[in-house]
């Protein structure tokens, strides 16, 4: 369950073994989803996913929702690909056709470009996971001064908003209280532990990615996966047993139904957060890596095996496919969750996460529901859930790059070199995370940022499917043409993310040469 595979063997040494036929083994047999659910949840749903929630409130829950089950067939579509060739998805990306630089494909070099963003993006991560610990946990006596009054500045923020909310007559006293706060903030020694924190995590992870094999990661991945979403759960729970922020029908219908209501710059968010939600581009291109170590590749055999090779590759294919849509269902799940704590209560308050605040604006999403004290838990929660994230996609995304590497000759292929290089890269990863963190002192634009370059990558994406569905799959396990048609809607929604990134994107370039 956690040996690790050359990801490029010669396919005849690829050893037969039987797909699961008892549903305990099946479910035993599953892993890589769960690993892209637990880098999933994090960036994208606590942090992106509430931003979007709290800017616009429930109108564009139709839009998340269309997010993440978009993304499906194309997960799979590139696992199927994958599995039956036994390469690399990196390498199999390199076959689509078109413009070819330096002896590399142009899905390659679009790759290179988003994983500088990434980083970028595992720098906000970790600035993140940095704040959750520092408040939680000071370590300096500025830090412990810092976290009470930042403490009683946010309680005061949403007891302005609260009172504003409610129609208090009271609220301008509330409001000179929160700016004596504001005021008494700016005057404090700036602390330094949210940078001790996410130097000592950088040093931990490092150390473990570069130790650990497939198995460490899928068993880390599902604790931390089950305790947020649980936590997360029970708080959209718990909300509709309060009548001022209970969700109500209205509500939930008006996010439901399609339209923009005149919002762009909300909208604006949410195709950036696309890029991110559910499962990002970055996590498209890394699943079929987790599939491979987890040995389906291995377990499909060889192709010398004829029918008996079609027959059983076609059941390590429903394998895989049950594991995408478990994954769906997971991260759908909390997903949702996060969107409708965010509108429910960031939302209905007018507080939006931003900057070294990121940490402590989020939490106020569980003051309404469980009350004050909640504010540490959240804050325990929030590092499992950042640092899970930042965990698998220095691992998922290491492995990439190493591969990249590979192909670009600059290292050998072989199983011991590619094994050694995938140590080293983890470890340079997160360095690069850490030192992202300290160059750009604002964990959501990080995040965002990275969306919109994953945003594009999905139009890149969508073509390599294509190719990959009609040009590069063996006959035998073609699929039907329900699927065939889930993959076209999966793949013109691809091309409708990229388009309008662009369109916008260059909306906004145009305006600013046109203002100065």
């Amino acid at each position: 369950m956690g040996e690790t595979e050359d990801m490029n063997e010669p396919e005849g040494s690829r050893e037969y073994s039987p797909p699961p036929k008892t549903f305990w083994k099946t479910i035993a047999a599953l892993g890589p989803g769960i690993i892209l659910a637990s880098s999933i949840v994090g960036s994208g749903e606590l942090i992106a996913t509430t931003v979007v929630g709290a800017k616009v409130g429930f109108g564009l829950l139709w839009l998340i929702l269309l997010g993440c089950a978009v993304k499906v067939a194309v997960q799979v579509e590139i696992g199927r690909n994958a599995i039956t060739w036994g390469r690399t998805p990196l390498a199999s990306f390199d076959r689509v056709p078109g413009p070819r630089l330096g002896g590399r494909g142009w899905i390659y070099w679009c790759w290179a470009v988003m994983m500088i963003l990434i980083v970028v993006q595992q720098g906000g991560i970790l600035a993140g996971v940095g704040q959750s610990l520092a408040a939680a946990m000071p370590v300096t006596t500025a830090g412990r001064v810092s976290g009470e009054l930042h403490a009683e500045l946010a309680a005061a923020e949403v007891d302005l908003a609260l009172q504003k909310r409610q129609g208090s007559e009271d609220w301008a006293a509330a409001k000179e209280k929160l700016e004596t706060l504001r005021l008494q903030s700016k005057q404090l020694q700036f602390p330094h532990d949210a940078s001790i924190y996410s130097i000592l995590m950088a040093l931990v992870t490092g150390v473990m990615l570069a130790s650990g094999r497939y198995g460490l990661i899928e068993k880390f991945s599902l604790v931390l996966v089950l305790a947020f979403t649980v936590f997360t759960f029970l708080a959209v729970v718990m909300l509709q047993f309060d009548a001022n922020w209970a969700v109500t029908g209205e509500e939930l219908v008006s996010g439901l139904t399609p339209s923009f209501d005149g919002n762009h710059g909300g909208f604006s968010v949410a195709l950036a957060a696309l890029g991110i939600i559910g499962v990002g581009a970055a996590e498209l291109m890394v699943y079929p890596y987790w599939c491979l170590e987890k040995g389906y590749g291995k377990s499909v055999g060889s192709r010398s095996l004829t029918d008996g090779w079609a027959r059983n590759a076609k059941g390590w294919m429903r394998v895989m496919q049950l594991d995408a849509w478990t994954s769906m269902v997971v991260y759908t799940m909390v997903t949702v969750f996060f969107y409708m704590l965010g509108a429910a209560t960031l939302g209905r308050l007018g507080l939006v996460p931003s900057g070294n605040e990121m940490v402590r604006t989020l939490g106020q999403m569980y003051v309404p529901i469980f009350g004050a004290w909640v504010q540490q838990v959240f804050l325990l929660g929030a590092f499992a859930v950042l640092y899970s994230t930042f965990f698998v996609a220095a691992a998922g995304n290491s492995r990439m790059v190493a591969d990249g590497l590979v192909l670009a000759g600059l290292l050998k292929g072989d199983e011991d070199s590619r094994r050694n290089a995938v140590r080293v890269t983890c470890v340079v990863w997160v360095l690069s995370a850490l030192a992202m963190a300290f160059l750009f002192r604002a964990p959501v634009a990080m995040v965002l940022a990275s969306g919109v370059a994953q945003a594009l990558m999905l139009g890149a994406l969508a073509v390599a499917v294509l190719y990959f569905r009609y040009r590069d799959i063996d006959k035998r396990l073609a699929p039907g043409k329900s699927w065939d048609a889930l993959l076209w809607c999966s793949a013109i929604g691809f091309f409708g993310i990229a388009g309008w990134t662009v369109w916008h994107k260059a909306t906004e370039i145009l305006a600013f040469f046109s203002s100065s």
